[in-house]
Parts: structure tokens; sequence; C-alpha cells
């Protein structure tokens, strides 16, 4: 909690009309998005690539003047990815935002307490399993991964809280051995069946998006997911104070935080599905938007959908293109960027909790 109250001192809310405050972000999303979809094997001019999103969106209306190839690369090869990409960060940065919040917590994210390795468990033994429905969209991969990020961050919170409290180094201890068991169980699991090569792809950080079908699920449960998170603005703003606190002002703190941690797991199981683990997102992104936007709840949401999808979308292009034609895994481009900022973070905590 020091932290949170020493970054609402030093940033006190702005004045400046909500839609201003995020423009930067916005154009800095749409920036990543162009420069992502440019930018690959095949490098397209800008002015080309531009064309083609706006005409398939039905924007722009006119004479195709590029070549077929180059449409097939951006439209159903490369513009998918990067929507897909920016979709998973958005997801891994708001659910970072609700574990932080509800656990009262600046270092807590999908990774650290270990809730994306148990999102990827799920997704093997699913992947591994005869079994196969789809109910409305929603398959054995889906759900699994669900069930497998819910019962590990209950399994962690539960075992972290001690006297009323989540101490910060208790919760990170108890997510680090937790996700490296279930790490080792994912790959166990994978060796086991002959299938060790495809399940590292997940374990690094794989983006498994090569079509527009592949984002049917996943996009809808994320804006629902976001909308639901800006709805819960209020209350998160009130726990922050403490749950005592909370509970005097009319926020039944066990309901919310009980939304709240299965919200953040079924957004994190989403992303697992479309990219595998990828760190730090959700630690570095609501951290970053915390200390510009200040603790407000209402800004920081969208801040966050913001700000994560477009961290994503630039680390996908550095780890598509810095080593081209290797292409470097999501998940370890974005350990590369986020574990720096983490230890940053840890030894700034360190006086503020106890164990």
């Amino acid at each position: 909690m020091a932290q949170f109250n020493a970054i609402s001192r030093l940033y006190p809310a702005q004045k400046l009309p909500a839609i201003l405050r995020l423009l930067p972000l916005i154009l800095g999303l749409l920036v990543a998005v162009v420069l992502a979809t440019m930018y690959g094997a095949v490098n397209v001019p800008a002015g080309e690539t531009l064309s083609v999103i706006l005409t398939k969106l039905g924007i722009l209306h006119g004479h195709t003047t590029w070549p077929a190839g180059d449409e097939a690369i951006i439209w159903s090869i490369r513009f998918p990815r990067v929507v897909g990409v920016g979709f998973v960060g958005a997801a891994l940065a708001l659910a970072g935002l609700l574990f932080q919040a509800v656990l009262r917590n600046p270092l807590a994210d999908p990774y650290v307490i270990g809730t994306a390795a148990g999102a990827q468990l799920g997704v093997t033994i699913a992947i591994l399993s005869p079994v196969t429905f789809d109910v409305l969209g929603f398959g054995p991969l889906q759900i699994a991964a669900f069930c497998g990020a819910l019962v590990t961050v209950l399994f962690v919170y539960g075992l972290a809280r001690t006297s009323g409290r989540t101490p910060v180094v208790t919760l990170l201890l108890a997510g680090f051995v937790l996700s490296s068991f279930l790490i080792s169980a994912t790959s166990f699991l994978a060796e086991a069946n002959h299938r060790l090569d495809e399940m590292m792809t997940w374990t690094m950080g794989g983006v498994a998006i090569e079509s527009w079908s592949q984002l049917g699920v996943g996009v809808p449960i994320v804006l629902l997911g976001a909308a639901a998170v800006y709805l819960m603005s209020r209350h998160l703003d009130v726990i922050l104070l403490g749950e005592e606190q909370a509970a005097h002002l009319g926020v039944r703190v066990e309901r919310l935080k009980l939304a709240a941690i299965v919200l953040a797991a079924l957004l994190t199981s989403i992303a697992v599905t479309l990219s595998g683990i990828v760190p730090f997102v959700g630690l570095v992104v609501p951290h970053a938007a915390r200390m510009i936007y200040g603790p407000g709840h209402r800004m920081l949401v969208p801040a966050v959908a913001l700000g994560g999808a477009g961290f994503l979308i630039l680390t996908d292009l550095v780890a598509r293109t810095l080593l081209a034609p290797t292409e470097i895994p999501l998940g370890v481009m974005a350990a590369i960027l986020g574990a720096p900022f983490f230890l940053h973070l840890l030894r700034r905590s360190r006086r503020d909790y106890a164990i």
C-alpha cells in the first residue's frame, strides 16, 4: 500500500479531459500497429500498408493498386497476428491491474503469482486429451486454461494470506514455487507424450495466431472483460484504502475480490491460449500507467489496456525482426524488457512490506 500512496502524492490528478490524457497512448498504439504490420520477413511500405488495412476495414474506397501478394501478407498473415498480440497485451495488463488492486500489492501479476503457468498446464492437458467439444466458441482449450488459472491463483492467495494480510515476500515465494512446479509438470506431460517441442513454444511465449478465425472467441472476451473491469473501477479505488475501510464504505469485499480474481484468471487464460506464457506485461504496464495517470482506476483501466496492447505489439515486432529471419519467442523478449523493471520495483518495495 505504501507505494500506491506514494504514487498518489507524487502524481496528483490531472484536470485535462480523459480523452486528451489518453491521446498519446491511442496515437502510440496506432503507430505500433502500422509499424508491426509493415515490418517482417518482407517489408511493405507504410502507404501501402495503410491502404490495405483501411480498404479492408471499409474506411477507404478506391481501385486496388497493390500486389495481391502484399495484400495477403498484410491482411491474412501479419495484421491478424498484430491484432491478436495487442489483445493479449491488453488482457495481461488488465489482469495485472486487477491482481494489484485486490491484493493491494504492486508486485502482483499473472506471471509472478503463477496464474499463467496454471493456464498453460490446463492448455497442455486439453491438447493431450482426446476430448473435443464446442459450446458458443468455447472448447477444451479455453475452459482448461481458465480452470488452471483460477485454481492456481486461489491456491497461491490462500497459501500466502495470513492474519488478514498478504505479505509481498510470501506471495512472491508461493507464486514462484507453484509456477516452477506447474511449468515442470507441463514439461513432464509433454515429454511423456513426445510433444516437448510443441509445449516449449507455449512455455517461451510463442504466438499461435495465424488467421482471423482464432480471434473469434478471445477478442470479444477481452473486450467484455475490459468493460467489466471499468465498471468495477470505483470499488477497486475503495479497496486500496484497506479491506476494513472498504467494508465500512459499503463494498462487499469478499465478493469483489472473488469477482476480480475470476475475471483476471479469465483474461490470463485467453492470453495464454493465444500466445503461451508472456511474463511481466501485467506488472510493468499497470505500474507505469499508475505513475503517469495516478491511482484512479477510471483512468487506469483504459490507459492500461492501451498501454499493454502497444507495449506487446512493439515487443513482438522486436522479437520478429531483431535476429530475422530467426524469430525470438515473445515471452523471452518480454522477459528481457520486463525483468529489470521488476527487480527495480522489488528493490523499492522491500522496505514497505514485512514477511
